[in-house]
Order: structure tokens, then C-alpha cells, then sequence
């Protein structure tokens, strides 16, 4: 079991046990795992602005460890003028160990430097297990240089597991080290 990422280490020796104790699973196939991580940026402002899509790229790629991709709109919105094509976002999707990298990054590291931080919500599951998170600013991840951001942005993570409830993908998320409040 060389070069493996701590967290997936973590897993595979603390979690998988823990998680077959409390929910009775017999299989070790059966235990909750993470699928992928998915990291977004929605950027309204690119519609006037496409500049700030690039630095965004940038700075979602330096805090995934993976090149993210431009989305486009999926329709027109008048009120907003939109129109179905434009770029408005950037996104990553991160599996195996780059995944476990960036969450054991973003639990140990860039939670903990939010300011007034008292722990994630326990509620953002979706019903089937996924986690999702929002972050308000980029500048919590120790990748990114202070001095060359334009302007601060949030972004949404999403945590998708194998979990098929949500109190199993809590307790596997939990015991991955996530900091609920409740």
C-alpha cells in the first residue's frame, strides 16, 4: 500500500471497520465510500466580464490539482441577459486519489482558516448521501497567492458517495474528519 493518499489510508484502516460495526454491513463492498468530489464556480459576472473566467480556471485549477473546464449556459435568460452558449462557470471533477488529497486539504487545512469557523452544516445532504458545501471565499486554500486575486469568490463543493442514506454518507463523512456543527 504505497505512495496512498492519508486520507484514503485513514479510510481503509479506521473508517471501513468503524462504519461496518455501526451499520451491520457484512460485505466490505457494502461500506460507503467517496465516489468523486466536484468543485463549481458559478460566475454570473463573466456575462459582462469574460476575463474573470480565465483566473478563475486558474485558481480552481491550482486548488484541485486538475485542469477545470469552462460550463456554459444551458438556456437563455433574458432578465439576465444570457444567452444559451455563454461561458458563466468553471468546475473540476476530482476522483481516486486526487480526491482524497483535496478533502483531507480542505478538513485539515482550509476549513480551519474560515474565519468564526464552527463547523460545516449537517443538513446539506441531498437524501441519497451527497454532501454539498458552499465557501464563500477561494482564499481559505493555502495554494492560492493573497496578492494575485481580483476578486473574491465562493464556490460549491459537492461530496458524492456511495452512501444510500444520508445518515450513512454523515457518519462515513464524519468520520473522514468533516466538522459538522450538529
Amino acid at each position: 500500500m504505497a505512495n496512498m493518499t492519508r486520507l484514503k489510508e485513514i479510510y481503509l484502516r479506521d473508517v471501513v471497520p468503524q462504519l461496518k460495526k455501526r451499520f451491520g454491513y457484512r460485505n466490505v463492498m457494502e461500506v460507503p465510500r467517496l465516489d468523486k468530489v466536484t468543485l463549481n464556480i458559478g460566475l454570473g459576472e463573466a456575462v459582462q466580464n469574460v476575463k474573470i473566467l480565465d483566473s478563475a480556471v486558474e485558481e480552481l485549477s491550482v486548488i484541485a490539482g486538475q485542469k477545470a473546464v469552462i460550463t456554459k449556459a444551458r438556456r437563455s435568460i433574458a432578465a439576465f441577459k444570457l444567452r444559451e452558449g455563454m461561458p458563466i462557470g468553471v468546475m473540476v471533477t476530482l476522483r481516486r486519489d486526487r480526491m482524497y488529497e483535496f478533502l483531507d486539504k480542505l478538513v485539515n487545512v482550509a476549513l480551519p482558516r474560515v474565519r468564526d469557523f464552527r463547523g460545516v452544516s449537517g443538513k446539506a445532504f441531498d437524501g441519497r448521501g451527497n454532501y454539498a458545501l458552499g465557501i464563500r471565499e477561494q482564499i481559505i486554500f493555502p495554494e492560492i497567492n493573497f496578492d494575485k486575486i481580483d476578486k473574491i469568490k465562493g464556490l460549491n463543493i459537492s461530496i458524492g458517495t456511495t452512501a444510500r442514506t444520508d445518515e450513512e454518507g454523515k457518519e462515513l463523512l464524519r468520520l473522514l474528519g468533516m466538522p459538522f456543527r450538529n
